[in-house]
């Protein structure tokens, strides 16, 4: 099958075809750094980061870039709320966002530009658009402005769909409220602002000053990118103005088409609005991961298709504890993924995989698993449906594990069941490979959410370790009552014990 994207530019699935056979270029708007990413910013680098790894499990060759928005007027006002310097302060909300981006299995970009060393590039872009005459330099009050003459772009609202005189509309009623009027029409945009004296910025030709948002990502583009690239990414709520602008000052510089391909990741919802730092209804990814493995919460954002949206549940227990019920059912299905990969290398014993006609239906879906969650992302990443298959080969894999101990009497039937239960394994890794889930070991996983959920719960490892030793005790002495009465106790604390020839072990519920 060919690879599919739906294209927000032609508002179809297409079949996705790059400038150059084999490589694609890859540019996804990047975090704007004055406070902590939210689990938005999460589900929109999550999303991309699945795009960048299926393209390359595709045999293409990817340069993804994704930028940091470190100038802005947001990073200006805060830093000056919090007596910061605002380089000072985006530079660290930038690696605490990349640390929560890592943490989830976000890849880092190849290229991470940011705005702050892209200056250059920034003004020569707007000197261009001026010789064009797509631009225009306007006196202000503090200096003089770059603005973007929107009219002179014919093309402006291909992307949103967005009619130009409703747009001019509303935009003077906004100036009509109180803004001053330095613009030649309403709906033009800034490149270029003065700053004035003793202000936060750069010197250009136009004075002292700083870029405005969208000729950012256009001059970074190019510039790591070329001219005209293959794919656009970012969340909804940048079609309009973000992007329309971005194609409005990159075409009218070098024509079209600025990126041959937009993709748009859906809204997290909270309470059915959608989750912004703006509406302050925002749950940080250090939030999440507080509560809830990262897996998990890379999980339950592909267990919807990225153009929708996803609704972020936010309850709180009985005792004031915040619980986030889709996340944790989300951590049970890794969970289910951990243990069926467990028990199939315990099943496998070492063995190499051999071809078998036992268990035929089993071998098929093993055979088919990583094939089958490729051809569910060549169709616009439906995760959604990659995810099933990841279900249908866990089911076979504990439907294999199963069988081992029916096999004992029969040492060719046993090996060839070993054999296919080792080939399970190696599958589930290669099949979940594309999404960026089970890049951990077993060990590492179930040690970090051990660790993690004692941690929420407020239990420690030392007393359940004692607790169970007083039940294997009582065991012991014949001294049941006693026994099913720890038992009841830790299944109360959401620690469920497990029963063993080698001895009793636990684990600890979400």
């Amino acid at each position: 099958m060919p690879v599919r994207f739906y294209n927000t530019l032609t508002q179809q699935v297409e079949d996705f075809v790059p400038i150059v056979a084999g490589q694609v270029t890859l540019y996804v708007c990047g975090i704007t750094t004055y406070d902590f990413a939210h689990a938005g910013h999460a589900r929109t680098y999550t999303t991309f980061d699945v795009l960048v790894r299926y393209l390359r499990s595709r045999g293409f060759k990817v340069r993804y870039c994704r930028n940091v928005t470190d100038v802005d007027d947001k990073i200006v006002d805060r830093a000056r709320e919090t007596g910061q310097e605002p380089l000072a302060l985006s530079k660290r909300m930038a690696d605490l966002a990349n640390e929560d981006l890592a943490a989830i299995g976000c890849l880092l970009p190849d290229i991470e530009p940011r705005v702050s060393s892209s200056i250059g590039d920034i003004i020569s872009l707007a000197r261009k658009l001026i010789e064009k005459g797509h631009a225009y330099v306007s006196e202000t009050p503090a200096g003089k402005d770059v603005y973007f003459a929107v009219r002179s772009f014919h093309a402006y609202g291909k992307l949103s769909r967005r009619n130009i005189d409703e747009l001019r509309a509303g935009a003077s009623k906004r100036l009509s409220e109180g803004a001053e009027n330095v613009k030649r029409d309403p709906l033009d945009f800034a490149l270029w602002k003065s700053s004035g004296p003793g202000g936060f910025g750069w010197d250009s030709p136009w004075g002292k000053g700083r870029p405005g948002w969208h000729i950012e990502c256009s001059a970074m583009a190019m510039h790591h990118l070329g001219e005209h690239i293959d794919i656009h990414c970012g969340g909804m709520d940048l079609i309009f103005p973000h992007h329309e602008n971005e194609i409005a000052q990159s075409e009218s510089t070098f024509g079209p088409e600025f990126a041959r391909y937009w993709l748009h990741g859906g809204f997290v919802e909270i309470d059915k609005e959608k989750m912004s730092k703006s509406l302050g209804n925002f749950v940080t990814i250090r939030d999440a991961l507080a509560r809830n493995d990262a897996e998990a919460l890379r999980y339950f954002f592909l267990s919807t298709h990225y153009r929708g949206p996803t609704s972020f549940d936010v309850e709180k227990t009985e005792g004031g504890r915040v619980t986030f019920p889709s996340v944790d059912e989300a951590e049970r299905r890794i969970d289910y993924l951990y243990s069926t990969l467990d028990g199939l290398v315990a099943a496998a014993q070492g063995s190499e995989p051999a071809d078998s006609n036992i268990l035929q239906g089993q071998s098929k879906v093993v055979a088919e698993a990583r094939d089958r969650v490729l051809e569910a992302l060549d169709r616009d990443l439906n995760t959604p449906q990659a995810l099933s298959v990841l279900g249908e080969l866990a089911k076979a894999g504990n439907e294999i594990v199963t069988q081992v101990p029916k096999m004992r009497k029969s040492p060719a039937k046993l090996e060839a069941v070993r054999g296919l239960a080792a080939k399970a394994a190696r599958a589930m890794g290669a099949a979940c490979a594309p999404l960026g889930l089970m890049q951990a070991s077993s060990d590492a996983y179930w040690s970090r959410t051990r660790a993690l959920r004692l941690r929420v719960r407020q239990l420690d490892a030392a007393t359940i370790d004692g607790k169970v030793e007083e039940r294997t005790q009582a065991r012991a002495s014949k001294d049941f009552a006693k026994a099913d009465a720890i038992r009841r106790e830790l299944t109360q604390l959401g620690v469920e014990v497990f029963d063993t020839p080698a001895g009793s072990t636990w684990k600890i519920g979400i």
